[in-house]
């Protein structure tokens, strides 16, 4: 049971998913530093200096009835600089990679044939017998009755 888990964590993948967990979450931490206090100031100050950004209270002195915009637009704006940059940073470079990997890849030997297969048992047979190979699936030098003399239990 444990040899099993230990080949799942020792495979790669989970030490690779852990990274990016890792990278994710501190870029993640970089990016709403960077709407919060970059981004959200400039939706805020669309909104005037009554309004707190882009926000409006549904009853009046309440503050959990309040609807902020600016947090939406804040939240969009940070979903798409994650995602842009996870594509292009990632995404589009390992796609390149793999292209690469698999132009440079050869096709390797076609897989023979069951009439090639037979061909090759054949020949091996006749050449134990002491036999010549034959060609193809017939040789036109080896009659019947050729044949026959030199297998005479086959009539």
């Amino acid at each position: 049971m444990f040899k099993g888990f230990k080949d799942f964590l020792m495979r790669g993948n989970v030490i690779d998913l852990a990274v990016a967990v890792v990278v994710g979450s501190a870029f993640t931490a970089l990016v709403t530093a960077f709407t919060t206090n970059i981004i959200k100031p400039f939706i805020a100050a669309a909104g005037g200096d009554n309004v707190s950004g882009l926000s409006f209270q549904i009853v009046a002195g309440n503050e959990a009835s309040t609807i902020d915009v600016a947090a939406v637009i804040n939240a969009f704006v940070t979903f798409f600089i994650t995602a842009g940059v996870v594509y292009f940073l990632f995404v589009m470079p390992m796609q390149k990679i793999q292209e690469r990997r698999k132009a440079g890849e050869e096709e390797g030997p076609a897989e023979p044939t069951d009439v090639e297969l037979l061909l090759e048992i054949r020949n091996l047979l006749r050449r134990e017998q002491g036999l010549p190979e034959l060609d193809g699936l017939a040789d036109e030098n080896l009659t019947s009755a050729q044949s026959t003399q030199q297998h005479p239990d086959r009539n």
